[in-house]
């Protein structure tokens, strides 16, 4: 299991559009985030998600690099 015991989580991912600090101390030091740094972006939610890097693809993208 790469390394981890059975039932140890490795690598977690946390995806809001708000600010990231208060997942950090959830997904750990290995983990990341997919979440806003900024805030008064104002247009329709499907551009503002894809700006931000809302998307499927992203959130995939993120989560296979931690898999590795």
């Amino acid at each position: 299991m790469g390394g981890h015991a059975a039932g140890e989580v490795a690598s977690r991912m946390a995806v809001e559009a708000a600010h990231p600090m208060p997942w950090h101390k959830y997904v750990g030091l290995k983990g990341a985030t997919q979440c806003m740094t900024g805030y008064g972006a104002s247009a329709p939610a499907e551009r503002l998600f894809k700006e931000f890097g809302f998307t499927a693809e992203n959130v995939a993208a993120k989560a296979r690099a931690l898999l590795g």
